[in-house]
């Protein structure tokens, strides 16, 4: 293998260790000398070492050249199994054979690129104490007007007639979600109205939960050109509104519909025939996953699977007949 081929699969190696979340790794770039020396400074727990004086200063690869057999050939170039390289000032592990990622390695989910829950899912308190009535109606109005001001996504703000905020009662047990205002949403200010509105409210009668009885909002408060697929960005752009939305009813359940609300909440990219069949948390709230109502009106064989999601929720609240 020449240098050429020799610094190439080097770079592989290093892009395969970001993606696999292994922090700390510098990025790859032509120079090879600073690589190797970066490398060193990776300790087998991910972290950074102290500087190491006297990096190896040639890129030559060591298996090319009679010096590779020396210590200091040998610690510039990765070892064999997908193992970090040692820091030459470390002391050896005692572990003769450690993991080649450890738990410690994986970044933050989203430094993963994909965020799976993962376990048992688990509750976190909120943030604030709980408001009020007249408090609740008093921030939602002015978290509106923000919504109402918001430039944030250009291509949203040239094309909306109007934000869709949300409604519903302020004291309320059950959130519902969506994903982005429709063309009779963003006519009329409200969500979940048309077709899809009207699919929603049936299943809630058949579910016994009426519609006056729940909040209800979209993840994004404009309509995406052509209603499009909203984008990462205005996702985090939205995601201050929505989750303050939250965190001022603090609801007991979140019902998410749709792929772009699961995204939205729970953080992950994992499908909702892998998620839905079972809670999971948004702070205090038990989460349900099921498919959005304008997908079921287009795919009507699905309408079986949301009802059992449904199910679900009525035997959590009791009100299933046996």
């Amino acid at each position: 293998m020449d240098s050429d081929q020799w610094k190439l699969a080097s770079l592989q190696t290093l892009e395969h260790l970001e993606r696999l979340g292994v922090r700390h790794l510098p990025k790859p770039n032509a120079n090879l000398k600073q690589i190797l020396a970066d490398w060193l400074e990776v300790t087998p727990n991910g972290s950074r070492a102290a500087p190491i004086a006297n990096a190896p200063a040639t890129s030559t690869p060591a298996a090319s050249t009679p010096a590779a057999s020396t210590p200091a050939a040998s610690a510039s170039r990765p070892q064999a199994s997908g193992q970090l390289p040692q820091n030459p000032n470390q002391k050896s592990n005692p572990n003769p054979n450690p993991p080649a990622v450890s738990p410690q390695m994986l970044g933050t989910p989203a430094a993963r690129g994909v965020i799976k829950p993962a376990g048992p899912p688990v509750e976190s308190p909120w943030t604030t104490p709980a408001l009020s009535v007249q408090e609740r109606t008093e921030a939602l109005g002015e978290l509106k007007l923000k919504v109402q001001a918001c430039r944030l996504c250009k291509d949203l703000v040239c094309h909306r007639r109007q934000t869709v905020f949300g409604a519903g009662p302020v004291t309320t047990r059950f959130v519902m979600i969506g994903e982005a205002p429709g063309t009779e949403e963003d006519r009329l200010g409200e969500p979940f109205v048309g077709p899809a509105g009207e699919l929603l409210d049936k299943i809630l009668g058949a579910t016994g939960i009426p519609r006056e009885q729940v909040y209800i909002f979209n993840t994004l408060k404009c309509r995406p050109p052509n209603n499009r697929v909203p984008t990462d960005i205005e996702l985090d752009n939205c995601r201050p509104y929505f989750e303050a939305q939250l965190e001022i009813l603090q609801p007991e359940y979140i019902i998410c519909w749709g792929a772009t609300a699961v995204r939205a909440v729970l953080q992950t990219t994992e499908s909702i025939g892998r998620l839905r069949g079972r809670f999971h948390w948004y702070k205090k709230a038990k989460v349900v996953v099921t498919y959005h109502p304008t997908y079921l009106l287009r795919a009507p064989e699905a309408k079986k699977l949301t009802w059992e999601d449904m199910q679900m929720l009525m035997r959590e609240l009791g009100t299933l007949k046996a």
